[in-house]
């Protein structure tokens, strides 16, 4: 019998530094999105404290207790990542596991908003976009999520089967960054 062996999108590949920016894979733990059921907002939200200590986020925001993170991922829809919820949850919501179906790096020194300015057309300068706000936003060709995690670090995921052109797209955009001085 064959026996499988888990790899992580990217193969395990080494962290990425050029300039002053890294790249780096992060396993965010289980991610599920929720979806909550027409009228059961509150009851999602009440859950979430009960059980992760989390609330539910806002527009283009997350929240954040230990390694759980709530992502808003749309409208009336949120990613939990760091954690797995009960069976239990499943009256208030549809919850969907994403675990495999995304990619996530991090995207961490003071050159990261100049290499993402050059991929992403949002404004995600500091003064703009502050730590824990999040956007589903496009990064070159792709959808993504990007979520600023500190003032010079950003989480960035999208589809798992775009992962090496995301390393791609991100490391031109930082060789780019790092040539200007």
């Amino acid at each position: 019998m064959a026996e499988l062996i888990a790899l992580s999108p990217l193969g395990n590949a080494d962290p990425l530094a050029i300039g002053r920016c890294t790249l780096s894979e992060v396993d965010p733990g289980p991610m599920t999105s929720i979806a909550p059921f027409r009228g059961k907002d509150g009851d999602v939200s009440k859950a979430l404290r009960k059980s992760h200590k989390i609330d539910w986020p806002g527009p283009n925001e997350t929240t954040l207790s230990g390694k759980t993170r709530c992502i808003w991922f749309g409208r009336e829809m949120a990613l939990l990542t760091g954690a797995s919820l009960d069976d239990d949850f499943a009256k208030h919501a549809a919850l969907t596991d994403q675990s495999d179906a995304w990619v996530c790096v991090a995207l961490e020194g003071s050159d990261a908003e100049a290499v993402l300015a050059r991929l992403v057309p949002v404004d995600l300068r500091i003064a703009h976009f502050k730590v824990d706000q999040t956007a589903r936003t496009m990064l070159g060709h792709m959808n993504a999520s990007i979520t600023r995690t500190a003032e010079y670090a950003f989480l960035i995921m999208v589809f798992r089967s775009m992962a090496s052109t995301l390393v791609h797209d991100l490391q031109i955009a930082m060789e780019s960054v790092a040539a200007r001085g």
